[in-house]
């Protein structure tokens, strides 16, 4: 029996959440829903732009980061994690420790880390529950396959490959090299899409990463018709089989679509008033990697993960607590 059931790989950062109308996004020329690298200055103007200029207040701050919120549900639900990423000798850094050790997330920092700054990512929230984001890297973008703990990795039964890696020069070559040791390990590789301007912006990167051999492979609509250059989901689906093993769809509310190499399932979206769909993707990638682990088949990681990304479309954030965790498996 291997030691961790998920082990992740990604950007580590800490968000903060606010509030905002359309307005406020047209203002400060963010494109809605998407996920857009700045730097530090530039973040230090959008948080006047937010808190001085038009008086928003952040909402909620917490450890972030795609691959790292997936790492935490899985641990939530009883599943080994461990999360390699790389963080800075400051505040921000020591927040991010704490906050991965309280979830029970094994990772490979300490507190010898190096001097600089922890990345960040501001998550801009507007009444409709869409959530875009402005990510400023900072240490993250130097991520390499130093941080890789080789020995859990290859005592792990999964691989979790977080798609924004493919921006980092750096940060790809360690999602690269992590593929390779799990592939000559007997663990299996999964890598989620991230977002659409990733898929966008560098489909090459992300061709060779499929083009290595990709065990499961998680995508929204939006990100399987940028990789395959269909349309209906439908299509996507055919076009997805040649391209990888198994793979899941996921649609939004109406729910989402998994292949497992024979049967194509489908689950219907839990009904839900949506306020801030953070997170939702990662959650549901966790819950699913956890359910396979635990031995489920497609179909129910497919419907309980639908039931886990809906709870957390209906609270502010991209995490759930432990009790909500609880309450959800009862």
């Amino acid at each position: 029996m291997k030691q961790y059931d998920i082990y992740g790989i990604g950007n580590a950062l800490v968000d903060t959440e606010y509030m905002v109308d359309d307005a406020f996004l047209d203002h400060a020329k963010l494109t809605k829903g998407i996920m857009t690298l700045i730097e530090e200055d530039d973040r230090k103007r959008l948080i006047r732009l937010l808190e001085h200029d038009y008086e928003h207040l952040a909402v909620k701050q917490a450890g972030g980061g795609s691959a790292a919120n997936t790492m935490v549900i899985v641990s939530q639900l009883g599943s080994p994690a461990f999360y390699s990423c790389k963080v800075a000798a400051d505040s921000t850094g020591d927040f991010f420790v704490k906050d991965l050790s309280d979830a029970g997330v094994d990772t490979n920092l300490s507190d010898d880390r190096e001097q600089g700054a922890t990345g960040q990512c501001i998550s801009i929230v507007t009444p409709d529950a869409e959530r875009t984001m402005t990510t400023c890297l900072g240490i993250t973008n130097l991520l390499s396959p130093h941080e890789l703990n080789r020995d859990a990795l290859k005592n792990s039964s999964y691989l979790y490959i977080e798609g924004y890696l493919v921006s980092s020069t750096t940060g790809f070559q360690a999602a690269l090299e992590a593929q390779e040791i799990a592939r000559t390990s007997d663990v299996l590789i999964s890598l989620t899409l991230s977002d659409p301007a990733m898929v966008e912006n560098f489909r090459a990167n992300y061709d060779q990463l499929l083009n290595k051999g990709v065990d499961l492979l998680f995508c929204n609509h939006d990100e399987a018709r940028l990789l395959t250059g269909a349309e209906s989901v439908e299509d996507c689906v055919a076009a997805l089989k040649k391209i990888c093993k198994n793979f899941v769809i996921t649609c939004g509310k109406t729910g989402s679509v998994a292949f497992d190499g024979q049967d194509l399932t489908t689950a219907t979206g839990v009904p839900a008033k949506a306020v801030d769909t953070t997170g939702a993707g990662d959650i549901f990638a966790g819950t699913f990697l956890h359910c396979l682990c635990r031995g489920l088949g497609f179909s129910e990681a497919n419907e309980l993960a639908n039931k886990f990304a809906s709870k957390l479309v209906s609270c502010f954030g991209a995490r759930l607590t432990q009790e909500e965790v609880d309450s959800l498996i009862k």
